[in-house]
């Protein structure tokens, strides 16, 4: 794989436009010691109608949110730094890829106190290849409950999608990957699922599908765009409420969220074959067809693409043309 420094392009860096080699920033900048800084991470299309940005308005208005809650000032609104997003893939030649906007401090002074720096914003884009195989897709993924905790609502702002915040989902994944499996379930201060190291959870029970609230997981566009799938296409009752570990356990099915992944199925979580109660498929055999998750990875695919169908019909407006 070449290194992502190693590439032709442009990156857009406080409103002008950089050669990607000739990006670079100083050792001492602030947010790399102590990680205080935000991001995010969008995706664009290639659909039947051309490229196009997948909510981009409610990614880019999470960043500057963030921003807000870190007391980092910013000085550019939303429709800049969209405008940016979309001439990030034409600067670049991308019909689909993964862009990351990027808010950090300057290197004028270090120190706890953060006083004097300039704010910083950069938007890089790159094509992201299959970061999932179509296999994991299908079959799963096996998880790994952490014994790393996720951060307390009174210990960061769990609702900032924040740079710091990754050491603690790093330390989960890296004990899960190292033990075998490949993901891992984060549960909150109280012992309930917060998320998995990037994603957001959801389990079907009884045909009702449920997902953590909204207090130690990130409020994820993906969980969010998932939760009005399936209201409003399929007409499946969703619930946001705490849920235990044992319960993903039990589930008839499981999965997670987010806008790399997309929809990827949780197929065993502490050795429990997730469904096996419910005459889930045989470990290595693919998720039924006719099965809400997979029902929901197409719709998912749909909307995200802009392939004619229920789901771009209810939701075209997620979509922003480049």
């Amino acid at each position: 794989m070449t290194p992502l420094f190693d590439r032709d392009g442009w990156i857009w860096h406080d409103g002008e436009w950089l050669a990607w080699r000739d990006a670079r920033t100083h050792m001492l900048t602030h947010s790399l010691h102590y990680g205080m800084g935000c991001f995010e991470g969008v995706r664009a299309y290639a659909g039947p109608r051309g490229t196009h940005l997948f909510r981009v308005a409610e990614h880019t208005r999470r960043l500057l949110d963030s921003a807000h809650a870190l007391d980092i000032p910013l000085s550019y609104d939303d429709e800049t730094l969209i405008q940016a997003q979309r001439q990030c893939l034409a600067r670049n030649g991308l019909s689909s890829a993964y862009l990351k906007p990027t808010v950090y401090l300057g290197a004028e002074g270090l120190g706890l106190r953060a006083k004097g720096l300039t704010t910083h914003v950069m938007i890089s884009a790159w094509d992201l290849g299959d970061y999932i195989s179509p296999e994991a897709a299908a079959i799963g993924l096996r998880a790994l409950t952490s014994s790393w905790a996720r951060h307390h609502v009174n210990i960061s702002l769990c609702r900032a999608k924040t740079n710091g915040h990754y050491v603690n989902s790093m330390l989960a994944l890296n004990t899960a990957v190292k033990a075998g499996f490949d993901e891992t379930i984060m549960l909150d201060p109280e012992g309930y699922v917060a998320e998995a190291s990037a994603a957001n959870v959801f389990l079907l029970r009884d045909g009702v599908l449920h997902t953590p609230e909204v207090t130690s997981c990130l409020q994820g566009i993906t969980r969010d765009s998932v939760i009005h799938l399936a209201r409003d296409v399929l007409g499946i009752e969703v619930q946001e409420r705490r849920i235990t570990r044992d319960e993903l356990y039990i589930a008839d099915e499981a999965f997670v969220t987010g806008t790399a992944a997309e929809i990827l199925p949780l197929r065993e979580l502490d050795g429990r074959h997730t469904g096996g109660r419910a005459g889930a498929p045989a470990v290595g055999e693919p998720i039924a067809a006719d099965s809400v998750t997979a029902r929901l990875q197409r719709l998912y695919r749909d909307v995200t693409r802009g392939q004619p169908g229920p789901a771009t019909e209810a939701f075209g407006e997620w979509l922003t043309p480049v």
